[in-house]
């Protein structure tokens, strides 16, 4: 089945198309992607990962069509920065 993986550093965003298996899961798909080997920081025991922006558990499986997103941490406090004006 088809679906997309997608990560975004300070610098690049990735965002890959890609056959898996049927049946296979959040975790699966994204070391079948390769993203892990292009972007060492990624720690998929710290950092969370979602589908179609739907924080999701590593073990969910994956459908047809289906975005699977792994989200930086949080580095500023969203309450500490000022609000730019658009």
């Amino acid at each position: 089945m088809q679906i997309g993986v997608a990560y975004a550093d300070k610098f690049k965003r990735t965002w890959l198309t890609l056959d898996v298996p049927n049946g296979s899961t959040v975790r699966e798909a994204i070391e079948h992607s390769g993203l892990l080997r292009h972007y060492p920081d990624i720690d998929l025991a710290i950092q969370r990962v979602g589908i179609f922006g739907k924080l999701s558990k590593l073990d969910a499986p994956v459908n047809e069509g289906d975005r699977v997103e792994i989200y930086r941490p949080i580095t500023v406090d969203p309450e500490t920065v000022e609000r730019r004006d658009q």
